[in-house]
């Protein structure tokens, strides 16, 4: 007989999935940072091979889990909605690096660094929301964290509109100026993934608070 401890016990290995998939996401772009300034990509790209099929299997066991186990530390949509979050981070992550090995080679003087800083600091903050859950849905961190996240997604919006003028204003390579375009917005974007995974992790934290 099974009692209600080991029972309701099952449902907090949700914590421990949750979290490996935000290491996932931050272990991503690391290597897009690593990928836009680094010239050797080979072992670059072996990392985001890695992390995105680790993301994968996790992305599918949290789904599988969710089917199998009775009771779960948090509501069944909720960790829904985080998986699925998370699981965008590396997705889009991957299409940059996929699209920058083909093009890098015309963009050699476009500056991508310190977007992807800005990338990499917010899924480790990511990685911290999601470290939260299992910490009693504590609203005061999660608010502060989630502060920090919208910081960084409007740095990443400033940032995105600095490189235009030279691109679009002063350059006279139209071609170029549309692959670099692409590639910016592919790392606003990601930000912008974080930003979901971190209101969902507030939006959880409120309506258990």
């Amino acid at each position: 007989m099974f009692s209600l401890q080991t029972i309701f016990g099952k449902g907090d290995k949700f914590y421990g999935l949750l979290e490996q998939s935000a290491e996932a996401a931050r272990e991503s772009a690391k290597a897009l940072h690593d990928l836009v300034t680094r010239k050797d990509h080979a072992p670059v790209m072996a990392a985001f091979a890695a992390a995105r099929a680790r993301e994968k299997a996790l992305a599918g066991q949290i789904s599988e889990e969710l089917v199998n186990t009775f009771v779960t530390a948090l509501d069944r949509e909720d960790i829904e909605a985080l998986n699925s979050a998370l699981y965008k981070i590396p997705k889009t992550i991957e299409k940059f690096a996929e699209r920058y090995e083909i093009v890098s080679g015309r963009l050699t003087d476009v500056d991508f660094a310190a977007r992807a800083l800005v990338l990499e600091r917010a899924t480790a903050v990511v990685s911290e929301m999601i470290g939260e859950l299992r910490r009693g849905l504590r609203i005061d961190p999660v608010k502060k964290l989630q502060d920090r996240l919208q910081t960084l997604e409007s740095e990443g919006d400033r940032m995105l509109l600095s490189p235009y003028r030279t691109l679009y204003v002063e350059g006279n390579d139209a071609m170029r100026a549309m692959l670099a375009k692409d590639l910016f917005e592919l790392i606003e974007k990601a930000i912008d993934k974080c930003r979901d995974v971190g209101n969902i992790v507030y939006s959880i934290v409120l309506k258990n608070s």
